[in-house]
């Protein structure tokens, strides 16, 4: 007997990707642009992600996934939301 496995099974969309990213976040990547500079701003959100490069002003469109692999780091600071509501 032969099993049929759902083509929604087999890819599974992780929707705690990337979740803290913000417009104009300044992001450091593993490997440097042409121009040398590792560090590029958001400009863009939604399905992809545009970058512009701090060095040269190019801008490219990454997919989630594909930012996910590339990004070391996000330089920007984001302050933790906390439920406590004392005065």
């Amino acid at each position: 007997m032969q099993t049929f496995k759902s083509p929604l099974r087999l890819a599974r969309y992780n929707p705690c990707v990337l979740t803290d990213l913000q417009l104009n976040d300044l992001l450091r990547l593993r490997k440097p642009h042409p121009c040398g500079s590792y560090e590029w701003t958001v400009f863009r959100l939604g399905a992809d992600i545009g970058l512009e490069c701090k060095g040269c002003g190019r801008r490219v469109l990454l997919t989630r996934r594909e930012l996910l692999r590339r990004l070391k780091a996000n330089l920007t600071p984001h302050e933790t939301q906390s439920d406590d509501n004392s005065q």
